[in-house]
């Protein structure tokens, strides 16, 4: 899923974060209707008032005594009244006597519940326990539930919210100027309880049949195609859709709208019907999202040798949408801006935006609902995943945008910055309440997380990768898995130590600078490699400095486009020699800017690299890459002035000395990144 935040780049207006919108106030806490803040106040003793936290119960998964095999579900929403009615008929096991069913349900009032064993007589429920706090039921009942499978049936009824989460209400202005309301939902992280009661954890999965009770002049879609649509008997004015069953599939991605929609249709090359709904009359705004999502289910079902396994896929704007898009599987959710085009109005960096959002929610139809994380703890990996590889997929379609450049300018860099910082966190942070995952998925889980992902990918070599990713997804398919188990898939594929690797970035914050210095002897070039921690507040002081396995990739003035030699820096320092390279060839380090890491050369080494600045023949990433290391040393260095010189050195090789100069005067000042880049992108085509 995709949130926006602000991107530091002028090409692209938006950037993905969380599930939800981060806060720095403290959230309340929802007990039925009413509305609890975090801190309690107390009476002492002394009649004095103290403020204190209250303590937190220690989080608790579900029971595993009973568990779901498929959800029978019906919903009737009012959308006047802005509530719905509810059936569930669940097919469930019950794997060791019980006499209580406990399961997630939040703002739902259930009405009766019964559980009928198979070939054994229906038992009612006797009671409804509701644990607000911890947004769960318990349903009670007389005698022991005994083991074996039987049917849960719960008639039930809830709000149509207007919290933008769960089964909620959209606004949105009909064509003739009239205020009205659409249904739609968000489940993920831990929403679908809102809309009925359900085993709302991502390890526990189950099909689903859905039908829906709706207003007969609405459209009505879910995750899978319609099999029956037919006159709702108690009143004409309502139709009940039927959709066949889904695959088994977490909770978090059941979806369900209701609403009046135009769409645009046509079919990707694999036979997969792809439509795009839009607000009525907007259709046309819907074509640029179609043509993505037709180039792009082929190119995923290439890159991972797995077909789509759902016979539609469908792309739909809505007016009330927190996050950015949300990759239900079959029923994508984005809000307006992130899929539709107004092919007279939009500017390409839209396009490019839309494209990118595009293909990342259908990576997920791979990557995240085909195989789905274990827990949130491993939701990192799903991100983060999709998030570079968005990147090549757009790359494939319209290798126009150059859209690495912008991967580096945007994601890469960003990612950089913000870990550099002492309030940095590491990518993969153990989750217990599934509430923890809005506290830590920022830039630092999305952009890093696809910079290393990155970083992987080119460690690995593109064919090893996708041999790694194709076993993954076979071995786990309607399944779950941890980031450990991808690691596995991709260490067997390629024999590299992949676990170790990753784990060294995954595990702990921050990100090392690679120190290079290099001697010529004879016809071979000895290179000196160090790593050590980078800080923006300054060298690292600390007794124990973390360090990191390091893959390493090396080019020549020969070709700067081709890696020369790769190896894995798994040590604070090493020699390396690089034979055939005479006096007068340069060599740069991290080509592509891939390698997730800041580099200081020395000196004479980054004296060496200027002409392939001048002819331009080191390429555009890699000058923007080493134009950012060399500014984000420049406050930190001891000799300041040597520093600048270093600067004047590697920027006075383009012709530009009028924005070179205002460059090093907003960067010896503060924030330097914007007038850094639009100086980059100003001179990249000019030549002495």
């Amino acid at each position: 899923m995709l949130l926006f935040l602000a991107r530091g780049v002028p090409l692209l207006l938006a950037h993905r974060t969380t599930t939800r919108c981060l806060s720095l106030l403290p959230r309340p806490v929802s007990v039925g209707s009413a509305r609890i803040k975090f801190s309690t106040v107390f009476v002492s003793a002394t009649g004095q008032n103290t403020t204190a936290m209250p303590e937190r119960r220690p989080f608790v998964r579900l029971p595993t005594d009973v568990y779901p095999v498929n959800y029978g579900l019906s919903l009737k929403p009012d959308l006047i009244d802005f509530t719905f009615e509810g059936k569930l008929e669940a097919l469930a096991e019950v794997t060791q006597a019980t006499n209580q069913i406990v399961m997630n349900c939040a703002d739902i009032d259930i009405i009766t519940a019964s559980f009928a064993p198979q070939g054994g007589e229906e038992i009612n429920a006797t009671g409804f326990n509701y644990q607000n706090e911890d947004e769960k039921v318990t349903l009670s009942f007389p005698s022991a539930l005994q083991k074996g499978s039987g049917t849960l049936k719960i008639d039930y009824v809830g709000e149509l919210n207007d919290k933008m989460k769960g089964f909620y209400r959209s606004k949105y202005t009909a064509p003739t100027g009239e205020i009205r309301y659409a249904a739609v939902t968000q489940f993920e992280a831990t929403d679908a309880r809102r809309a009925f009661p359900c085993w709302d954890e991502p390890a526990i999965k189950a099909t689903f049949d859905i039908t829906l009770i709706v207003p007969k002049d609405r459209v009505a879609l879910s995750n899978m195609n319609v099999i029956d649509r037919k006159p709702y008997p108690e009143d004409e004015n309502l139709v009940e859709v039927k959709f066949a069953t889904t695959p088994i599939m977490s909770t978090y991605l059941v979806a369900f709208v209701i609403g009046e929609y135009d769409f645009v249709e046509s079919q990707s090359s694999d036979g997969v019907t792809v439509r795009v709904y839009t607000p009525i009359g907007k259709a046309e705004q819907g074509k640029f999202a179609l043509e993505v999502a037709t180039k792009t289910l082929p190119f995923y079902k290439d890159y991972f040798s797995v077909p789509y396994p759902l016979p539609k896929i469908d792309l739909i704007a809505i007016a009330d949408f927190a996050a950015g898009a949300m990759e239900n599987w079959g029923l994508v959710t984005y809000r307006e801006t992130a899929l539709l085009i107004d092919p007279k109005n939009s500017c390409s960096s839209s396009k490019q935006w839309v494209a990118l959002v595009v293909g990342h929610e259908l990576a997920h139809q791979w990557f995240g609902n085909l195989v789905t994380m274990e827990w949130w703890t491993h939701l990192w990996l799903n991100e983060g995943f999709a998030s570079w590889i968005e990147y090549l997929c757009v790359d494939h379609c319209f290798p126009e945008y150059d859209i690495w450049t912008q991967f580096v300018s945007a994601d890469y860099t960003r990612a950089l910055d913000l870990d550099a910082l002492d309030s940095s966190h590491p990518i993969e942070v153990n989750v217990g309440h599934p509430s923890e995952v809005d506290e830590i998925f920022d830039a630092i889980s999305y952009s890093k997380g696809a910079s290393v992902i990155r970083m992987l990918h080119n460690y690995i070599g593109d064919e090893d990768f996708r041999k790694g990713m194709n076993a993954y997804l076979l071995k786990f398919q309607h399944k779950n898995a941890s980031t450990e188990d991808l690691w596995d898939c991709l260490e067997e594929a390629s024999g590299k130590p992949i676990a170790a690797v990753m784990g060294s970035w995954t595990k702990q914050m921050g990100f090392p600078i690679i120190l290079v210095d290099q001697e010529q002897v004879s016809n071979d070039r000895i290179l000196k490699i160090s790593q050590k921690k980078f800080c923006a507040s300054g060298p690292h002081d600390g007794e124990d400095c973390p360090s990191w396995m390091v893959p390493i990739s090396i080019c020549t003035s020969a070709d700067p486009t081709c890696t020369k030699l790769k190896v894995l820096l798994d040590r604070p320092e090493t020699t390396i020699t690089l034979s055939g390279i005479g006096p007068d060839q340069w060599i740069k380090i991290n080509p592509g800017t891939v390698g997730f890491y800041r580099i200081q050369y020395s000196s004479s080494m980054l004296e060496s690299v200027l002409p392939g600045i001048r002819d331009l023949s080191l390429q555009p990433v890699d000058r923007l890459g080493l134009q950012n290391d060399l500014f984000s040393l420049l406050h930190k260095q001891a000799d300041m002035q040597e520093e600048k010189n270093r600067i004047e050195r590697v920027l006075g090789a383009i012709s530009a000395p009028d924005l070179i100069q205002k460059v090093l005067n907003f960067a010896l000042s503060k924030n330097h990144h914007l007038l850094l880049q639009c100086a980059f992108f100003t001179t990249r085509g000019q030549k002495n």
